[in-house]
């Protein structure tokens, strides 16, 4: 039997996560992230993400990724357009195939992912 999960918007903000180490390919500050993967049956890889501040180039990403940011202060900025946007609390990011450009976590970010 196949069944649902719900975990309510205040326990995302306290869910417990998995300390991993810098964020691979840090070429600024010391991005210490942690990590709690919901549903490893799905397709794709989803969870909760956390990181300190830092930023680290993105190159041609091989996946969309789509996330949504409970808390914290990033920014991201696009190669193809040299656009930077300050994402925080709230915001919804949808990153696609071929992507690139950066991230600079300015205050620790907490988001929810999807990368499928």
């Amino acid at each position: 039997m196949t069944t649902f999960t719900i975990i309510k918007s205040a326990a995302i903000h306290s869910l417990p996560l998995v300390k991993a180490g810098q964020r691979a390919g840090a070429d600024r500050g010391d991005p210490q992230i942690a990590i709690q993967q919901l549903a490893p049956e799905a397709t794709g890889n989803l969870g909760v993400w956390e990181c300190q501040p830092g930023g680290w180039p993105v190159l041609n990403r091989p996946d969309t990724e789509f996330t949504y940011i409970i808390s914290g202060r990033a920014q991201l900025t696009d190669d193809a357009t040299g656009e930077k946007v300050e994402v925080t609390g709230g915001d919804l990011i949808i990153l696609p195939p071929g992507w690139s450009g950066r991230w600079d976590v300015l205050e620790t970010v907490r988001k929810v992912y999807a990368i499928y």
